[in-house]
């Protein structure tokens, strides 16, 4: 059976809807980063740029790095924002776009996000580059999938425990990245991390402006919870949708985060652009290893 019009939703030139890719536009490595601009600041180590496209916040080019077919996108802020982009992506590799049917052999894309995020341990010092192997998801994403199967469910409910989870809230759900990638980016230059994956950057990050918070001391349970000598590191808004959608989808990804500030020290980066462009730099490196 095909699918629909309604659900797969194409433009006029065949490419997908939000994304205005075509099959033959997308790498099979793929790098994410949220900000269209740090597209840019990606492909400018290129050697070669074929394509690029721009549609809505979502940036982008593809291209050679050091003889490696690469393609970066960016996906805007926030898990919403994700399972629209992953979705797509994978729809464009294992969707016959014209037949509108589900190809028999699938293909499984790399895809490696570079960020900016915040951490809660005092530990982890300003302008580290850190790998998150776990990840907790504080949104609802994973749980409008049927992906129980995916999710680390002890974690969850120590966790929920520990912080005396509200019930009006979203259950978090746990799930981990790609080993052999995690394996592959790792060295003495990064951090192991299990990141708190937040629906916001103000209250659901603990930030007060005008509005109160349901609960002030979040940050201080997350940050003093820990599970089996994996305590939660940092605080973003994709990662634990990336790495859900991509196990259900059956691709490999890993989030690799700038740390551009520390919540628990209240410091924050000087220099977080050459953080970035550092961290770019290292990606590229370890993926052409």
């Amino acid at each position: 059976m095909s699918i629909k019009a309604s659900e797969l939703i194409l433009n006029p030139d065949g490419s997908v809807y939000h994304l205005n890719l075509r099959p033959g536009n997308l790498a099979k490595t793929i790098i994410t980063v949220g900000d269209p601009d740090r597209v840019d600041s990606v492909t400018q180590h290129f050697d070669h740029i074929e394509f690029q496209t721009r549609k809505r916040e979502f940036h982008t080019q593809t291209g050679t790095y050091k003889g490696k077919r690469i393609t970066v996108i960016s996906t805007g802020i926030g898990t919403d924002n994700i399972d629209i982009v992953f979705n797509e992506l994978d729809a464009l590799v294992n969707i016959d776009l014209e037949k509108r049917k589900i190809k028999d052999q699938l293909t499984s894309l790399e895809i490696i996000r570079i960020g900016t995020s915040g951490s809660i341990q005092k530990e982890i010092p300003l302008d580290s580059f850190l790998i998150s192997d776990y990840a907790a998801g504080f949104d609802s994403l994973l749980h409008f999938y049927k992906s129980e199967h995916i999710q680390h469910h002890e974690i969850s409910e120590a966790l929920v425990k520990h912080t005396k989870w509200s019930p009006l809230k979203s259950r978090p759900y746990i799930v981990r990245c790609c080993e052999a990638l995690f394996n592959k980016f790792s060295s003495d230059k990064t951090v192991r991390g299990f990141t708190a994956t937040n629906v916001g950057f103000y209250g659901p990050q603990g930030r007060v402006l005008r509005l109160p918070l349901q609960d002030d001391d979040l940050n201080d349970k997350l940050a003093s919870f820990d599970y089996n000598n994996m305590p939660i590191t940092n605080l973003e808004m994709e990662t634990a949708g990336i790495y859900g959608l991509s196990a259900l989808l059956g691709h490999k990804a890993l989030s690799m985060n700038a740390i551009i500030a520390n919540r628990a020290t209240g410091e924050f980066s000087k220099d977080p652009t050459t953080l970035v462009n550092n961290l770019i730099a290292y990606t590229l490196g370890k993926l052409v290893e």
